[in-house]
């Protein structure tokens, strides 16, 4: 009898003592990463960062859609009572919505293919062949970093005069034809980078096929490069159509504006009508959100559709070795 209580109490400490290392396992797991009290402080984390970030977008799309009952109501804030649209109809017409997403469209779209092309081509020249110079011309592509454009302005804008190009859409688009600036830099080193990672023996059964290196970045490196192309394009395009310095160097007063500057001539045209007492202050806020959600959709539109692989291209081009 005695030996049967001294079993069941050695069953019942193994068990209590089992039980308590499944708990303590749960709770902190075997691996720190694995616990419970690191998934739920990772996860409040996660929140509260995505809340900051996404608190302002929740805002603006809120305040667009309030009807004037609502915004003079101190009792709406995040839910309104209808959706109205018809602040976001003013904004369509302020922004000119048809012709400035095209003008925008098409310099990020272009500018973003350009640097593709150039910064590749300059890119594979840094990484692959045996130029003179190689090192020190990497140097200066480093050293654009710390040049800021306010430093170059007057003397591009001087050239453009004398080329007859002020006012136009080619001063937008001509600077990444040969790979100009921050933006340039920092794309050439992307491919530099990605460029780096290829394997020799491709180039030397190219070289034994008879190709050239002009050949052989054509129709071997640039294909394989589609993970660098992908994030050179996207930062290209959202670059620059987030840009409103050059824009409004370049283009003044000119009727082919991008949205990025355009919204920037509404919000200045709001204020001296409010100041002429055109209409009520607490109306121009969501004409601005709405004008805003706007120039943001197509960025935001390619972002979701892109994500995914944009985040492998990242990671295939050696940027966060």
């Amino acid at each position: 009898m005695m030996k049967v209580n001294l079993a069941a109490r050695a069953k019942q400490k193994w068990t209590t003592k089992r039980s308590l290392s499944k708990i303590r396992y749960m709770v902190l797991g075997r691996e720190i990463n694995q616990g419970l009290i690191f998934k739920l402080a990772l996860y409040t984390v996660l929140i509260i960062t995505s809340y900051i970030y996404m608190n302002p977008i929740i805002k603006m799309l809120v305040k667009m859609v309030m009807s004037i009952k609502d915004l003079i109501d101190p009792t709406v804030t995040w839910i309104p009572s209808s959706i109205y649209l018809g602040h976001v109809a003013e904004a369509w017409k302020l922004l000119d919505y048809p012709r400035s997403l095209a003008v925008s469209l098409f310099i990020a779209v272009t500018a973003a293919v350009l640097h593709c092309i150039a910064c590749g081509l300059a890119g594979y020249a840094l990484a692959r062949l045996d130029v003179p110079f190689k090192k020190t011309v990497f140097l200066l592509v480093i050293s654009a970093f710390i040049i800021p454009p306010q430093v170059i302005i007057l003397p591009t804008i001087m050239a453009y005069t004398e080329l007859g190009l002020n006012g136009h859409l080619l001063t937008l688009i001509l600077p990444s034809v040969f790979g100009f600036g921050v933006k340039g830099a920092l794309f050439v080193i992307i491919f530099r980078q990605f460029f780096l990672t290829q394997p020799k023996a491709l180039e030397e059964a190219a070289r034994i096929d008879g190709a050239n290196a002009l050949k052989f970045y054509a129709r071997v490196m640039f294909p394989l490069a589609k993970p660098a192309i992908l994030v050179v394009f996207l930062f290209s395009f959202v670059w620059t159509w987030n840009d409103t310095y050059y824009p409004r160097m370049f283009l003044g007063a000119s009727d082919n504006m991008p949205l990025a500057l355009k919204i920037s001539y509404i919000d200045r045209n709001l204020t001296a009508f409010i100041q002429e007492g055109g209409f009520p202050e607490f109306l121009a806020e969501p004409i601005k959100m709405g004008a805003s959600f706007l120039v943001i959709l197509p960025p935001l539109l390619i972002y979701l559709f892109a994500q995914r692989y944009f985040v492998e291209s990242v990671e295939r081009t050696g940027l966060v070795e």
